[in-house]
């Protein structure tokens, strides 16, 4: 099979798998909340209601979920010719405000028990529905997480992970029953406050992984590695630098990278290059590079390879440096330019004054013209 069938038909797959198991979380998700919701009007328990919501929320989130995925893999067109892949984002925007207030209303109504208590009677029926609506959580959770780490889906493993915490939860609302049961003592509206503060916690974290995203996340270390050692698997490629990946959506992006290759490599071998390293990370890393800069090594001029070497070493052997290329030596051999990339939270003028005046110090007929560089990726 074609690599770029073999590929379609994998994303196909995936696209697949996260919908199935969505589908089922949802409905999974819609009995235990009609379940619960019967049960703790049954027995006046504000908790086991309260829980009740809370799955009916995860079910909305799953629909939402999958709403957006749809919308998002829209084909490209003239008016938005980078897909449609941020809508996602704006789906989980809406699904964390439902959430939030989904949790601001179970508050206000645990807060109201608390002031003005109701009584709660709970039968063995109730309490093994409860029991049993645990264990189905505990089984929902493991699978939905499974499944989302076999098909490397990070809202999968995040749903999984949500209703694990669930199950939790609901395993605290069946102790309320049981020491309601066994001591008549009622804990149910201190529950309500603490599933309540956990709801109000989940919406706000989507909140913030979300408009994270929207401000642009270093990429991940994962991906930024896989796309730069599949550029260097180009012959004639000795390093690639700056790369920059814009995210249009869960698993789009676009990006820019420089390359760096021999001095005496023609315009046409460099062509060659770009376009084979664009067809290799497309294919291979679901990237697609808008643009490739070229940085030339010296290659040819011993006494310039012995230079850049010596110099590279030095500066690196400060602490304050991550990186450093692009090394441009003139032919006399009176100025060299290279960049250099700090850590954030520095001072970069500070830090190329002092590293300029240690260089001249060192090389002092030769003049250095250093640029700083962001740490944008690993």
């Amino acid at each position: 099979m074609h690599e770029r069938d073999r590929n379609n038909t994998q994303s196909a797959d995936r696209d697949a798998v996260i919908i199935r198991a969505s589908m089922i979380g949802i409905a999974v998700n819609m009995v235990l909340a009609g379940v619960k919701a019967a049960v703790g009007l049954a027995s006046h328990s504000i908790a086991v209601v309260l829980d009740a919501v809370n799955n009916l929320s995860d079910a909305l989130s799953s629909v939402i979920t999958i709403l957006g995925a749809k919308l998002s893999g829209k084909q490209p067109d003239k008016k938005h010719p980078m897909g449609y892949g941020r809508v996602e984002y704006l789906s989980a925007t809406v699904v964390a405000a439902l959430v939030i207030y989904a949790g601001i209303a179970a508050l206000y109504e645990s807060a109201v028990r608390i002031i003005i208590p109701e009584t709660s009677e709970y039968t063995a029926v109730s309490v093994i529905m409860i029991g049993l609506a645990v264990a189905v959580k505990l089984l929902l959770g493991r699978y939905v997480k499974r499944r989302g780490e076999a098909v490397g889906s990070d809202s999968l493993r995040a749903s999984g992970t949500d209703a694990l915490s669930d199950a939790v939860l609901s395993a605290s609302v069946l102790a309320c029953a049981l020491i309601k049961t066994l001591t008549r003592i009622s804990l149910e509206a201190y529950i309500g406050v603490i599933i309540s503060v956990f709801i109000i916690r989940s919406g706000v974290g989507i909140i913030r992984e979300t408009i994270s995203e929207i401000i642009g996340q270093r990429t991940d270390t994962e991906l930024s590695q896989k796309v730069k050692e599949l550029i260097c698997q180009e012959d004639g490629v000795f390093g690639a630098y700056d790369l920059f990946l814009n995210n249009y959506g869960p698993d789009r992006y676009y990006g820019s990278v420089n390359i760096e290759v021999a001095d005496s490599a023609t315009a046409a071998q460099i062509d060659q290059m770009s376009r084979h390293i664009k067809g290799r990370v497309y294919w291979k890393a679901g990237v697609t590079l808008t643009g490739i800069g070229i940085y030339s090594r010296n290659t040819t001029d011993a006494e310039a390879v012995r230079l850049r070497e010596e110099i590279e070493k030095s500066v690196m052997s400060r602490n304050e440096v991550l990186q450093v290329y692009g090394f441009d030596i003139s032919a006399d051999m009176q100025e060299i330019q290279f960049y250099v990339v700090f850590d954030f939270g520095l001072d970069y003028k500070t830090e190329l004054a002092k590293i300029t005046e240690y260089l001249e110090t060192l090389y002092p007929k030769i003049r250095f013209r250093l640029a700083p560089h962001v740490d944008i990726s690993d």
